[in-house]
């Protein structure tokens, strides 16, 4: 079958490609004009394959569509529109004109959330149930027949990007494709879309984000994770507009000791604890937010919020020096619009989007072999000079939140000093056991005693699968993939039990 696609973004570039894999001719790709000197990556690939690649800034002048676009446009001959992702408005010239019609994609169980920010409001409004549907076009805003719908469960703590990235991008594609194939079966169903639970919610933008705290926590945690990323939920605090991103309803057990943040019409005031800022809904219910954005730009840890300035700048070795060169030229590659990458250019105002944040980390770890790198480092630093001071850190092993401190208890054996830590280890830090309990612990080669080592008690444990099921849940370990963590443990020092044994006689 001939078709056009029209439309943008990496989701439009793999349906393009993924129709042309199962044998459909596309004629012609439709997307919006190069923005910073970047090309869409729908265009750029059609163009790689010969395919004519049409950008138009308009499509249609004082309400009327412009005939030469129409010209260009009819002399591919198309059988069918492919929509999978488009922000230009399409004239009903366009969309009636092939023999088959149009289709689009929407990333939602319409006619629920129809209009722009359908995920954001999915999100918003708690739904316990997302997907996408692929419909037939028409006059309406998103009111076309039905044509096919996927859904999948929305899981407590899902953003807009990991809901996309888990299921509406991999899944939609293979949507995209079965129902250009109904169609050309001549198999495709047209189902009127019902009124009842129909709803349209509007684009949300930066002014309308503004967090409203008299509501339970559950809500203020729907909408914070509804605006994250874009436009992001925010409120004013200590004299400016915080916005915040990474939140999550999973805070195990009592209230944590933590620093008070006061937040005009908050329920009670935030705490900024050692995982990051506790929130409280008017149910006295709490969430935690990971990463707060400054109301200059800066995003950092919520953690680090009372923390004040960075540490000093790193002075980096040859090598080091040589890898931010090899970086740097990654920046070049993903920014090609910028003459010269200064310490001082920062990624996103020189035209970065989300997709380039994936293709600087993938890049950078292929560079520096077996580094812990995520979307999220590049949102903390920003600039070049920033995310080298960063990336350097992390390849020393000094991104900890802070040293960790030990009671060691030192024994003199065989003329070595042993130097043996005796207390708990909890949520990445060494404790004493409630109470301060201890027990002896012995010398099996003469039965004297060692030390007195910490002797867990109940709510010790209770702390200790606390601590252990939110780094499960929300630590960095379950994010990397398994090469990365196979690069790291073999990076590992070798344990204790493959040293001599300075005991031994």
């Amino acid at each position: 079958m001939k078709i056009a696609v029209i439309g943008q973004s990496l989701f439009g570039q793999e349906v393009y490609c993924h129709l042309r894999k199962d044998g459909h001719e596309v004629v012609g790709v439709f997307t919006v004009p190069d923005k910073d000197g970047k090309a869409d990556p729908l265009g750029l690939e059609a163009e790689k394959d010969g395919v004519p690649v049409f950008k138009f800034p308009r499509w249609r002048a004082r309400g009327q569509v412009l005939p030469e676009v129409v010209a260009k446009y009819q002399a591919l001959g198309a059988e069918l529109n492919v929509l999978p992702f488009c922000s230009q408005f399409i004239p009903m010239e366009i969309i009636n004109a092939p023999r088959h019609g149009s289709i689009i994609y929407h990333p939602s169980l319409l006619p629920r959330h129809r209009g722009a920010s359908a995920i954001n409001w999915t999100l918003i409004h708690g739904d316990k149930k997302g997907g996408f549907t692929i419909f037939w076009a028409d006059d309406g805003l998103d009111t076309g027949d039905l044509l096919l719908q996927r859904e999948c469960e929305v899981l407590p703590d899902d953003t807009v990007s990991t809901l996309y990235n888990r299921f509406l991008f991999p899944e939609g594609i293979k949507g995209m494709v079965q129902a250009v194939r109904l169609i050309a079966e001549g198999k495709a169903p047209r189902l009127p879309q019902p009124e009842e639970g129909a709803t349209y919610e509007g684009i949300q933008k930066k002014e309308t984000a503004q967090i409203n705290w008299d509501q339970p926590a559950e809500a203020i945690h729907n909408w914070i994770r509804g605006n994250d990323k874009v436009p992001g939920a925010w409120t004013e605090a200590c004299g400016q507009k915080l916005t915040f991103f990474n939140s999550t309803l999973t805070v195990p057990g009592s209230v944590p000791e933590g620093d008070p943040l006061p937040i005009p019409g908050a329920h009670r005031p935030g705490l900024v604890t050692k995982a990051g800022l506790i929130l409280f809904g008017n149910d006295d219910k709490m969430l935690l937010v990971k990463n707060i954005q400054l109301e200059d730009g800066k995003m950092i840890p919520a953690a680090q919020f009372f923390k004040g300035a960075a540490s000093s700048a790193l002075e980096l070795t040859e090598e080091e020096l040589a890898t931010a060169e090899a970086v740097r030229s990654t920046w070049q590659r993903i920014l090609p619009n910028i003459p010269e990458v200064e310490d001082t250019t920062d990624f996103f105002k020189s035209g970065a989007a989300s997709v380039d944040v994936v293709r600087l980390v993938e890049e950078v770890k292929e560079l520096c072999d077996g580094l812990e790198l995520e979307n999220e480092d590049v949102y903390m630093a920003t600039t070049f000079g920033d995310f080298i001071q960063l990336l350097v850190r992390k390849l020393r092993g000094e991104d900890a939140e802070g040293e960790c401190v030990i009671d060691y208890v030192e024994k003199a054996v065989n003329k070595l000093t042993l130097r043996m830590p005796h207390q708990l280890f909890i949520g990445g830090a060494f404790v004493d056991a409630e109470g301060s309990k201890t027990y002896d612990t012995i010398n099996p080669t003469d039965e004297s005693v060692i030390c007195q080592v910490s002797l867990a008690q109940a709510s010790d444990v209770d702390k200790a699968v606390a601590a252990a099921k939110d780094a499960f849940e929300n630590g960095l370990w379950g994010k990397i993939s398994a090469r990365d963590r196979g690069r790291l443990l073999y990076r590992a020092p070798p344990s204790p039990s493959t040293m001599p044994d300075p005991t031994a006689t």
